[in-house]
């Protein structure tokens, strides 16, 4: 390892050559408090910016036992994160001079969830954040001067602000187990033990209430008192003055949290849960909350105590995606083009192949609860009402209505659903519990439901290897990401806007890794993608996310996926 004097000698000697002299810095460098490493220095001004890390020793700043259970670790890594982001905002204000990205300074920003990132990792002996580093440059020639500063002034003190104990007013460091009472300031700026502990008891809250969902036999929790609306629709933000989330009496459960105590909320049961409801009364925003609960939330998000069963899965029609050797012969069957749809393949779906697909992929991925909103999905097939039955008979009509399947997913396979259903009544006959949704207040109606139900035919559910096609190796030169819905892997293109429990760009980059990883040193021609996303998500759990992520990480910082979003690219990778 070099000493900081050696960085600074380097860069007085390369100032005013040419841009890629800047190589030379690559190394790892000490600088009393931690090591500052450049792992890949950019090629160009104009290019994806330099990727530094900075990682500053743990010496009793971060309590062992905090970094003990996986999630306690995570909601560490998170807090460290976001005070990375502030003490960054807090250097923003400094002028950038430079062509292209020169002066650049930026990390993986974190949005509502908590994630396992590769932009911060913490272990007993360091912490490690990650950061982006735009090298300066006017036009191609070096700017040693601005980049020394940034080294030598800014990283210095954006690491202090980050992962220092802070100091209280009489001057004296506060230890990481020494804290003072929530809310406490120092500096205008939580104090780092307060944070770190107010985040790793809302952790062990969060994990203890998705522990109980099992033992319960629940596949979500709504906390009373949850804001579910969002600022806009474009926002994750809650909105201001909403209504807050009351449990109805009948579907009350109390639990008792380690930290927080006693908490009421609103338990959603195993089997079919459908959510009724005027337009714009809430039934959406109550279906998005679960789609999100697979995470735990950051406290303040309103969502916090919105907790689902982690498998869940958001299901919809997505018309033009390519389907590869799946078994959709149980909702689909007898094509007039006589396509065998128990090894069914198309460069372009329709949408009730498309979401026929869907659910079996999602099945094959393991998933015990199903999520559906009868807005985003193909009508005809989720239901066929008895009149149309009538017109065009069952032995004219390929497709088996998902209402049909419904009970059978629950009874013969353990599946759950949970529905939004806004203009079909017959989902009333096959629901277990009936939700209606009134100016986002939430009613039991089951009774009422049943009253109004209607005898439907139901067909069984049969469990089968529902994906046929094996992936063979093969390299991939290049992959890139844009925005959080789309892939690159060489030129092929995976659309992933309709795997909407994507929440965040630096999952997308995860997925683009993964892929990658999957496709090189995974597959062998034998292995369907059910089988490789298994694997690879073994893979993760045991090794973490930088055990597929590259050195330079040119995609961006990665966040951990789950296992069927991993299925859900591979599915979707065309020429495969």
């Amino acid at each position: 390892m070099k000493t900081k004097q050696e960085l600074k000698n380097q860069l007085r000697q390369i100032d005013h050559k040419g841009y890629k002299a800047y190589k030379v810095l690559e190394g790892e460098y000490d600088f009393g408090t931690y090591r500052l490493c450049i792992d890949h220095v950019q090629g160009d001004p104009f290019a994806t910016p330099s990727r530094v890390r900075i990682v500053y020793h743990n010496k009793n700043i971060i309590p062992v036992e905090y970094l003990e259970k996986k999630h306690r670790r995570i909601a560490v890594e998170d807090t460290l994160l976001r005070r990375l982001h502030r003490s960054l905002r807090a250097c923003a204000d400094r002028e950038r001079k430079g062509s292209g990205k020169s002066g650049l300074v930026t990390a993986c920003r974190a949005g509502q969830e908590i994630l396992e990132r590769t932009a911060m990792h913490v272990t007993p002996q360091y912490m490690e954040a990650r950061i982006e580093v735009g090298f300066p440059a006017f036009g191609r020639t070096i700017a040693a001067g601005a980049l020394e500063e940034i080294l030598f002034e800014l990283l210095p003190e954006v690491a202090e602000k980050t992962f220092s104990a802070g100091k209280t007013a009489a001057g004296t460091r506060i230890s990481a187990n020494q804290s003072q009472r929530p809310g406490g300031r120092n500096g205008g700026q939580k104090a780092l033990a307060d944070e770190l502990r107010d985040a790793v008891f809302l952790a062990d809250d969060q994990q203890f209430i998705r522990e109980e969902l099992a033992q319960r036999e629940l596949v979500a929790f709504v906390a009373d008192g949850s804001v579910l609306p969002r600022e806009s629709g474009v926002s994750q933000r809650p909105m201001k003055e909403a209504v807050a989330f009351k449990s109805p009496e009948s579907l009350a459960v109390t639990m008792q949290l380690p930290h927080r105590g006693a908490l009421r909320g609103m338990g959603i049961r195993r089997g079919i849960t459908v959510i009724v409801g005027g337009g714009f009364h809430g039934k959406s925003t109550l279906l998005k909350a679960l789609e999100r609960g697979v995470y735990n939330h950051i406290a303040g998000d309103g969502r916090e105590f919105v907790i689902t069963e982690e498998s869940a899965f958001k299901l919809r029609a997505e018309e033009g995606r390519c389907i590869h050797e799946t078994d959709i012969s149980m909702f689909i069957t007898n094509l007039p083009t006589r396509a065998d749809t128990a090894k069914f393949s198309t460069e372009n779906a329709s949408g009730s192949t498309s979401q026929a697909a869907n659910a079996v992929e999602a099945l094959a991925g393991g998933s015990s609860v199903l999520l559906i909103d009868e807005d985003t999905s193909a009508t005809n097939f989720m239901i066929r009402d008895e009149r149309m039955a009538r017109l065009v008979s069952d032995e004219k009509e390929p497709i088996t209505p998902f209402i049909r399947k419904v009970r059978s997913l629950y009874q013969d396979l353990g599946i759950s659903t949970v529905l939004v259903a806004g203009s079909s009544g017959d989902f009333l006959t096959v629901a277990d519990t009936v939700l209606q949704m009134d100016c986002y207040v939430t009613k039991d109606v089951t009774e009422r439901a049943k009253q109004l139900a209607v005898p439907l035919t139901e067909e069984p559910a049969e469990k089968k290897s529902w994906i046929r096609k094996t992936v063979a190796r093969h390299r991939v030169e290049k992959v890139r990401v844009h925005g959080w819905d789309t892939i690159s892997l060489d030129k092929t293109e995976l659309d992933l806007r309709y795997l909407e429990q994507i929440v965040d760009e630096s999952q997308t980059a995860a997925l683009a890794y993964i892929l990658q990883y999957i496709l090189e040193k995974m597959a062998d021609g034998r292995k369907t993608p059910a089988y490789l996303a298994e694997e690879a998500s073994r893979k993760l759990e045991k090794e973490g996310i930088l055990s597929v992520t590259p050195k330079n990480y040119g995609a961006g910082a990665a966040a951990m996926v789950r296992k069927q979003e991993i299925l859900a690219c591979l599915c979707r990778y065309r020429f495969l």
